[in-house]
């Protein structure tokens, strides 16, 4: 019997996450595994991340909240852009933090969850959100060939997307997308792709920036609600307030 796509997905995550442990190039907090996967040289990537024409010229920068971004996000601040933060599962929602009202001296700790909320990051429902101009997220896997990935499996990558895509204004086919991964984490498989899976346009490892050919369809426009559990909606309380909101401007 063939692999279902979600099997053959979780057997490429499951080794990656081993052979970052094995070779010993897995970062606190560890086991990586069930982890968008901290690695030793992320901070080295996202370094080299603000030297990217998208980076410079980009005024709102939304990252995932994952260890191995921290950096990117304190150096979205000190390069005084707009950080738009997504809280951990989305269950609170989005934050945003303006440098301007944050000490500089605090940007280390403010672009931690805990620093985010102390450091006044303020809540903010998508639809409020400015227009997004580059968005940074982590990734298990990735193929430098077509730019499909795999985040952690539990699609937040794809939900704040989706929640935050053209229905509402704030991202669209030319947004880039970049993703930090260790040089382990970029590989060969022909990663499955469904259709509310994103797609990355830039890949930064911590020595050297591949700029993705896509040959896939456009990026994902909305959310995909027939892949969006009783439980999701459960667990992310906005995705049921998006949903209704979305019902009645219909």
């Amino acid at each position: 019997m063939s692999k279902s796509i979600k099997d053959t997905k979780q057997l490429i995550r499951e080794r990656i996450w081993r052979l970052l442990e094995e070779r010993n190039v897995a970062s606190f907090p560890r086991p990586v595994y069930g982890r968008i996967p901290n690695f030793v040289g992320a901070d080295k990537a996202c370094e080299l991340v603000t030297a990217l024409p998208e980076f410079v010229k980009a005024r709102v920068v939304k990252i995932n909240p994952d260890s191995p971004q921290r950096r990117c996000r304190e150096l979205t601040l000190i390069n005084g852009k707009l950080l738009i933060m997504p809280t951990p599962r989305i269950r609170e929602g989005f934050l945003m933090l303006d440098p301007r009202r944050i000490p500089r001296q605090y940007y280390g700790e403010a672009s931690t969850i805990r620093g985010a909320f102390k450091w006044g990051g303020l809540p903010i429902k998508p639809w409020d959100m400015p227009n997004i101009d580059l968005v940074i997220i982590g990734s298990v896997a990735v193929n430098p060939s077509n730019g499909r990935r795999l985040g952690k499996s539990h699609g937040y990558a794809e939900i704040e997307w989706g929640g935050i895509a053209s229905a509402l204004g704030k991202v669209n086919e030319d947004t880039p997308v970049v993703t930090t991964v260790h040089e382990l984490q970029s590989v060969s498989d022909e990663i499955p792709k469904e259709p509310f899976d994103l797609p990355v346009d830039v890949i930064v490892t911590p020595g050297r920036v591949i700029r993705v050919k896509r040959v896939d369809p456009p990026k994902p426009r909305g959310i995909y609600w027939d892949f969006v559990t009783n439980e999701m909606l459960r667990e992310i309380p906005l995705l049921s307030e998006l949903k209704a909101r979305l019902i009645s401007k219909k």
